[in-house]
């Protein structure tokens, strides 16, 4: 598209992008839910990915031949994006269920990308959580984040939600922030400020989803189904060819940008992190001798993580080398991983 990208971002620069239902609520919980067939379409798995409850509940299976998955219509330059997700159950060691924006088909070499990843795990082990950020095609600098959470999403539905605005990234679960990611001058192009498209994928990670590909997918245990629903697009959509915006109507006509999360979201936010974060790679001492420039460390968090594994967060010996790198599903560009 050669020059044309320039377009995009003069065009939404220029657009004060502003969710005015988190300025009057702290929420965007009262968003339109739309029916599969406008907002998304169908991106691999064949019959592996079925429609439900007339139109606006999606199931995607993962089974010994295929995973499967969708895709959004529109790329979008900012947003809110929203899915109520149900996880396989039983034993989903390799399995990957992804929610997630990126524009790697248009940027194979500088692309952008905002993961929500949920990586399964052996019988009597709970699911984890594994957020991510990638701007400008910085997957050397992995942003990687891993959490547990206060309930077992296979067992019912759960909203997850991606918040992209041009100054922030914040990840929500059940409107409850568990990570902010905030644009700082230091991070440069590192912080995602491209066009993107947003997927939903189930697939086959065997390879480094479960303790580093120690325990595989059994399809013993398949079909394995994740349950799509309440889906919600509400941002700044971009026209790939006339590099023109089709920005809601909540995007115009605004002065200020909203903080994104309330006083009582970033209470909830910090008590989350101190109970349930796992891995932060600003805190990774082996990754990273000096953290990246945008981490802000907060000293409470350090200490919870050196307890939980005082070899990655602390000072201690590693007797092996922990090995870093980037996997992806052959046909869905779907996730990443250390």
């Amino acid at each position: 598209m050669g020059g044309g990208h320039m377009g995009w971002f003069l065009l939404c620069s220029s657009s004060l992008l502003f969710f005015a239902v988190i300025a009057s609520s702290g929420s965007l919980a009262n968003l339109p839910i739309i029916a599969f067939e406008d907002g998304y379409t169908p991106l691999f798995g064949d019959h592996n990915l079925a429609i439900h409850r007339d139109g606006k509940s999606v199931h995607l299976s993962l089974d010994e031949r295929t995973g499967s998955g969708f895709v959004s219509h529109d790329l979008y330059l900012h947003g809110y994006f929203s899915a109520s997700i149900k996880l396989p159950s039983d034993y989903t060691a390799g399995v990957v269920v992804a929610f997630y924006m990126s524009n790697g088909d248009m940027f194979q070499k500088n692309h952008d990308e905002i993961d929500f990843e949920f990586l399964g795990n052996i019988r009597g082990k709970d699911w984890r959580v594994q957020t991510n950020v990638y701007g400008n095609g910085s997957t050397n600098i992995g942003r990687e984040e891993r959490c547990g959470l206060w309930f077992d999403p296979a067992e019912d539905f759960h909203q997850y939600s991606i918040l992209w605005t041009d100054s922030k990234i914040v990840f929500m679960v059940d409107d409850v922030p568990i990570r902010e990611v905030m644009r700082t001058e230091s991070m440069g192009g590192d912080f995602p400020s491209k066009p993107m498209t947003l997927y939903a994928t189930i697939w086959d990670a065997s390879d480094w989803a479960t303790n580093g590909g120690k325990y595989r997918v059994n399809y013993k245990y398949a079909p394995y189904v994740a349950e799509f629903s309440d889906l919600v697009l509400h941002g700044c959509a971009v026209d790939p060819i006339e590099h023109v915006t089709k920005c809601d109507s909540s995007f115009q006509d605004s002065e200020a940008e909203p903080s994104g999360i309330t006083p009582a979201q970033r209470t909830k936010m910090d008590n989350f992190r101190l109970k349930h974060i796992t891995y932060s790679y600003c805190y990774d001492t082996v990754r990273y001798k000096v953290p990246p420039p945008e981490c802000v460390i907060k000293p409470q968090e350090a200490q919870r993580l050196r307890k939980f594994d005082p070899v990655t967060f602390g000072n201690g010996r590693r007797h092996r080398g922990k090995r870093h790198h980037r996997s992806r599903g052959s046909q869905e560009e779907a996730a990443s991983s250390f």
